[in-house]
Order: C-alpha cells, then sequence, then structure tokens
C-alpha cells in the first residue's frame, strides 16, 4: 500500500509538473492561429492554454503540494538521509525532468489530450487560484502578444523551407521573402539606369527603318524626348502606331503626352500603389533636380517581389541594369 501511495503521489507530480512546461511551451496567439485554422488538437489545447494566470496558478499550486505530501509521506517510510535521498530522486528525475522532456516535446499532442484533466485541476482549486490570477491579471496585465519583425519572419520561412516536413517549397519561399522585403527598397534599386533606357527624339520621322528598329526592340511603351534626354515629352505606345496611318508622322505625332514621373527615392509599395491608382505600367524616374535617371516598369516591382527576372520572348538581356553598367564601364566612365 506504501509503495501504491509513493506511485500515485510521483504520477500526479509528473502530471501537474509536465502540464506546467508543455501548456506554456506553447505560444498562446500560434495556438489560436492553428485552432482558427481548424486544427483539432490545437483547439483543445488553446481552450486551456488561453486560461492564463489561471492556468498556472492551478498547475504550480497544485505540483507544490503534491511534492510536498510525498515529501512528508517519504519521510514517515524512511528517515534521515535515505527519506531526503529518495525525496530527491523521487521527485527530480521521475516528478520533474522525465515529464518535462516528454511533454516539451510533444506539448500540442498532451496539451490537447489531457485537457479534460487540467479542467478537472482548474475546477478543484478554484477557490484558492481564482482571486490569485485575477491578482496577476490586475498587476502584470494579459499575456505580451508575440510580434515578428520582418527578418524574423524571413528566417522563420527560410528554416521552413529548409524542414523536409515543410508544406513549403522554395518557389513560395522566393516569393514570401520578396514580398516581405520589397517595400524596403527604393525605385533607384530596381530601375532600368538612364544609360541602358531606350527612348525616341520626338522629331524622328516614322519611316521603314524606324519601325523595323522599335519591332526588333521589342518594347510595348517607349519614352519620347524633345531635345535630350531630361526633356521627356511623352511615352509611345507600339499599338497605337498599329492604329494609325504613321508613314511621314513624326514620333512625337504619334506619342501620348500622358507621361508620369516619379523620384528615385521613392519606396517600392508605394510605387506599386501608384501603378495602380494611374493605370500606367512605365514612369520616367528623376532625381531631386529633375534630371531623368531611367525608368521603371510595373513588371520590375514584380520581379522584385517574385525574386526572379520576368523574361519575354522579346528580351534580349536578363537584367538591363547589370548590361547598363557594364556598357558604362566599357566606355571608360569614371564615377565621382
Amino acid at each position: 500500500m506504501e509503495y501504491l501511495i509513493i506511485l500515485i503521489l510521483v504520477t500526479m507530480s509528473a502530471l501537474f509538473s509536465g502540464l506546467t512546461l508543455g501548456y506554456f511551451s506553447l505560444n498562446k496567439d500560434d495556438l489560436g492561429r492553428k485552432a482558427k485554422l481548424g486544427d483539432k488538437n490545437a483547439q483543445k489545447a488553446y481552450r486551456i492554454r488561453k486560461k492564463g494566470n489561471l492556468l498556472l496558478c492551478t498547475l504550480l499550486i497544485g505540483n507544490v503540494a503534491i511534492n510536498s505530501i510525498l515529501s512528508v509521506f517519504l519521510g514517515s517510510v524512511t528517515t534521515g538521509v535515505l527519506a531526503a535521498l529518495a525525496s530527491t530522486l523521487l521527485i527530480v528525475i521521475f516528478g520533474e525532468i522525465l515529464p518535462q522532456a516528454v511533454f516539451s516535446r510533444y506539448a500540442l499532442i498532451v496539451g490537447s489530450r489531457f485537457a479534460w484533466l487540467a479542467d478537472f485541476f482548474i475546477f478543484l482549486f478554484y477557490p484558492i487560484c481564482y482571486p490569485l490570477s485575477r491578482m496577476l491579471d490586475k498587476f502584470l496585465g494579459s499575456e505580451i502578444p508575440t510580434v515578428y519583425s520582418k527578418r524574423e519572419l524571413i528566417k522563420l520561412i527560410e528554416d521552413h523551407e529548409d524542414n523536409m516536413n515543410s508544406e513549403i517549397d522554395a518557389d513560395e519561399e522566393r516569393i514570401i521573402k520578396g514580398a516581405l522585403s520589397f517595400s524596403d527598397k527604393k525605385v533607384d534599386d530596381i530601375m532600368t539606369p538612364r544609360s541602358g533606357m531606350y527612348a525616341l527624339p520626338s522629331n524622328r520621322i516614322l519611316d521603314k527603318g524606324a519601325i523595323i528598329e522599335i519591332s526588333s526592340r521589342g518594347h510595348s511603351r517607349i519614352p519620347v524626348y524633345r531635345k535630350t534626354r531630361d526633356d521627356m515629352v511623352g511615352l509611345l505606345y507600339v499599338k497605337d502606331i498599329i492604329r494609325s496611318d504613321w508613314s511621314g508622322k513624326t514620333v512625337g505625332e504619334i506619342a501620348r503626352t500622358d507621361i508620369i514621373f516619379v523620384n528615385q527615392d521613392k519606396k517600392l509599395d508605394e510605387l506599386l500603389n501608384d501603378f495602380k491608382k494611374t493605370r500606367h505600367h512605365l514612369f520616367v524616374v528623376i532625381n531631386k533636380y529633375g534630371d531623368v535617371q531611367g525608368l521603371v516598369t510595373i513588371e520590375d516591382v514584380m520581379e522584385e517581389i517574385i525574386g526572379e527576372e520576368i523574361v519575354d520572348e522579346f528580351d534580349r538581356h536578363v537584367n538591363l541594369q547589370e548590361v547598363a553598367k557594364n556598357n558604362f564601364k566599357a566606355k571608360g566612365a569614371h564615377v565621382v
């Protein structure tokens, strides 16, 4: 009978200790999200875990009470050093270390399976624990929600993709990382620089040679300037050439004047909103002095989000920024 009582007390100590670590190793916010997504285990565990301080008081008081009873009982069975040694070994190894190691590893499963038992303990200790939990709620407030920074979310996505049990693949990882980081970048980071920008003078005659040149470029929209590239006056839409009698006309006569300029320091999330608001797909990029620096398209923003260059059948280069930089260096130019 004595050994049976000891076994029961050690088991109860293990349950209280394991449930304490198990439940509180589960992040309440993460558990709530899983519950909302339909995870049955999370729904059962969250119902208990969300009680916070009431659950904490219940499990700790229960654990201390059981361990105290176990120590007293062992002291009545054995005496002296043997009682202290037996009490320490039983409580530390079987009542703390082993259950906490198991419950922390399988916290969600254990938390859902023992939800009924946690409910029973909460009901049993309610008269003592409720006032204590209310005091803690008043002085400490509710649990601080977990908020991840962008860098932490990106690292989390990387870790999930590297885990063989994760549903996230490499393509999804790349797109999510691009979506999280693109708003931190500026127009200057993604634009096609001036040295790599294809533009036409407004007085260029649309003859057969010009049409062949425009067709070979493969662009649907082409910036048009008056005398220099700092004097942009419009956009030539290739579809407008198809619709009109272009023979003998100049580029300026066919071009539209609804050209839009954007500062090179603008953030990409603001740029994307501007594209949507204006329904334009190409902006001319200028600096704070109004000098033309290049051009940017909605395709450039999409490439930044998906983390990959979008190349169609007319593109002769994958990355125009790199081409422009290489051409600039090939001319022997120096930046000061």
